[in-house]
């Protein structure tokens, strides 16, 4: 007979597995409307100490508790590694077209305003690509590890447990299949399970 999952017990049990880093600007919400196990939202940088990860608990129950551990750690690790101002060249597109929208608004000139307002979408529009690249979720999927290494978990279990809850995911979502992203996360982690000795 299965015990039901207490939700508060759940949080709290996440909120301890989380890094001491972490606790400060993640905030975990139960969706059970979304069709996702969990997500993370790009908080905007004015709200970068609040940093939702959303769990649908009744999907999250469907995976086994060491599944459940990988899944949120590199969840976290994702939110964590959202970065809006990093001196790059979309940065200073994004800020540089802010001040020509601001002075171009304080003027009124229609023309200045719809160009200075493109460059600031499209400056803002490429960090959000970046911060959602496949180097991200690689990255994400290894600081989460990182972190399992340090909660108990070997780096050879927390690799598998990662791919086993990845692969699960959209049976449990009820999607067609793992996404192009997934696959080649899944194919980055056996790789690196080759290169671990227990």
């Amino acid at each position: 007979m299965k015990v039901k999952m207490s939700i508060e017990q759940e949080i709290s049990r996440l909120q301890d597995l989380m890094p001491a880093s972490a606790r400060i600007s993640c905030r975990i919400i139960g969706k059970p409307q979304q069709t996702a196990i969990i997500t993370s939202i790009i908080s905007p940088p004015w709200r970068s100490k609040n940093r939702p990860i959303s769990i649908n608990f009744d999907l999250w129950r469907k995976l086994s508790s060491p599944q459940r551990d990988l899944l949120f750690l590199r969840t976290v690790a994702l939110s964590l590694g959202v970065k809006w101002l990093k001196f790059d060249v979309y940065t200073g597109v994004a800020i540089s077209a802010l001040g020509g929208l601001s002075w171009e608004i304080f003027y009124q000139d229609i023309v200045g305003i719809i160009v200075a307002g493109s460059l600031v979408s499209f400056g803002v529009n490429q960090i959000w690509k970046q911060n959602r690249s496949l180097e991200k979720e690689i990255q994400a999927d290894e600081n989460g590890i990182k972190v399992a290494t340090r909660r108990g978990y070997s780096t050879l279990e927390a690799t598998q447990f990662l791919i086993d809850a990845i692969e699960k995911s959209p049976l449990i979502e009820s999607r067609r299949g793992l996404t192009v992203t997934e696959l080649r996360r899944i194919k980055n982690l056996r790789q690196n399970l080759t290169t671990y000795t227990p």
